[in-house]
């Protein structure tokens, strides 16, 4: 009984060394990776904003974080070069997308027309289909929204009576992107009209 005791006792005081060491060892590849990570996010982060208002010897300001008619929370970022404003970059989501939620940052200037955009994330879109977002609705692309004012255009798919051309056989995803369009020009007009409007279409 007592040599049975023992190898209890070995195999708890092992297990419990085991664990302290594997747990000291992820916590310090934790500290250590932990900076690069935070950073590598940030970067990306002003790529994608640089990508929206783009310029030369820009800042970028701190963020303001709010919340978009459709109960998301927003972000946004005024864009200036030598003290003058170049525009703003917001961060939206629409929660309609085909298989969720996506997030797009949009570029506005400050009359408000749409100077770039760039989807952070549209991965549970349908491949083929959906997930051509990040293109179509570039300068160029089908459904070009670029230079187009949310303010004068009517920023919504042509099915709902827009000036934007869907995604072939991916509408409701093309809904979804121009309702974070809607979202964003929310946050940075006041009119939250038009985002209710966008999203009560979905």
């Amino acid at each position: 009984m007592a040599k049975l005791e023992n190898s209890l006792v070995n195999m708890v005081a092992s297990l419990t060394a085991i664990t302290v060491v594997v747990g000291g060892l992820l916590g310090f590849v934790n500290s250590v990776t932990m900076e690069p990570i935070a950073q590598a996010a940030a970067d990306k982060q002003q790529a994608a904003i640089l990508a929206v208002v783009p310029g030369e010897n820009v800042t970028v300001s701190e963020p303001w974080e709010t919340t978009a008619p459709n109960g998301t929370p927003a972000v946004v970022y005024e864009v200036s070069s030598n003290g003058q404003l170049l525009g703003k970059a917001v961060k939206a989501i629409s929660k309609n997308g085909f298989g969720g939620n996506i997030v797009v940052m949009i570029g506005f200037d400050p009359e408000g027309n749409i100077l770039g955009y760039n989807v952070l994330d549209c991965s549970n879109e349908t491949p083929g289909l959906g997930a051509k977002m990040p293109d179509w609705f570039q300068e160029g692309g089908k459904g070009n929204v670029i230079k187009m004012n949310p303010g004068k255009n009517k920023v919504t798919v042509k099915q709902d009576g827009g000036e934007v051309d869907a995604i072939t056989a991916a509408t409701i995803s093309s809904r979804a992107f121009t309702d974070a369009i809607a979202q964003a020009w929310a946050v940075i007009s006041g009119n939250s009209d038009a985002a209710t409007s966008a999203t009560q279409q979905q």
